[in-house]
């Protein structure tokens, strides 16, 4: 089953098991490769594979099909849609895989990487460096290839050297720090604001100069509490929206 990683979830007990392990399967379903099949395991089989309930993965399911992402038929099976729409609201409740589902898509053109100054406006996230490697991706539509979403990623040194930049054209920064590179990550930090387009964003996207974006920064923290990546993503306006999901318990 080699479409859906991670293995296992590293359960978060403050938030829902469904919610964690559909967005686990969106990750999956999001990034996948034109050649992998559009048939799913059955729910048995995707059960065993997370470690949950087939009544838990039952409403992981519906959620996914409720969005679009899957179809599901008697006797069939569960389909992937190859069609499903990828400018998906930002959805912000928590999980490490709910960034990395966000952040898939079917189509993206790595624009360059390469060692850089540390910027002085991440200087405070990097106090023991002066040099990052820095990766630029254009992320585009799964059916009309329109621009969606650029992202700048800043990341450590030591770190970059381990990174395969083919798993970049695939996977988001996220999942390769955490399932290629093995970072135990603690948290991520989250900010999302309002901006206009810049020159370099109203280029990459297509999009009149000084119309509105969505701005994304995601700070990455490993289990010692160091930085390992900051995320810089220019999100279209008029494709994105932002939510965030409160659970109250």
């Amino acid at each position: 089953m080699t479409l859906f990683a991670p293995d296992s979830l590293a359960l978060n007990r403050k938030l829902p098991l469904w919610y964690q392990v559909s967005q686990s399967l969106r990750a999956s379903i999001l990034g996948r490769r034109p050649e992998d099949p559009l048939r799913l395991p059955t729910e048995d089989a995707l059960a065993e594979h997370y470690g949950v309930s087939v009544l838990t993965m039952r409403q992981a399911l519906k959620e996914l099909e409720a969005e679009g992402l899957i179809s599901r038929h008697r006797r069939r099976g569960t389909f992937i849609e190859p069609s499903a729409r990828r400018g998906a609201p930002v959805r912000l409740l928590g999980s490490v895989d709910t960034i990395v589902a966000q952040q898939s898509g079917e189509r993206t053109d790595l624009l360059d990487h390469g060692p850089v100054p540390v910027p002085p406006d991440l200087a405070e996230h990097f106090p023991d460096l002066t040099e990052a490697v820095a990766y630029r991706r254009l992320r585009r539509d799964g059916t009309g290839g329109e621009p969606t979403n650029w992202a700048e990623n800043v990341v450590r040194p030591d770190l970059a050297r381990r990174i395969d930049v083919a798993d970049l054209v695939r996977w988001p920064m996220t999942k390769v720090l955490r399932d290629a590179v093995g970072v135990r990550i603690s948290r991520i930090t989250d900010t999302v604001e309002a901006r206009l387009a810049d020159p370099e964003t109203a280029r990459l996207l297509q999009v009149p100069l000084l119309s509105p974006i969505l701005h994304y920064t995601g700070i990455t923290y490993d289990d010692t509490g160091r930085v390992a990546d900051v995320a810089r993503i220019r999100y279209r306006g008029d494709r994105f929206s932002f939510t965030v999901t409160l659970e109250a318990h």
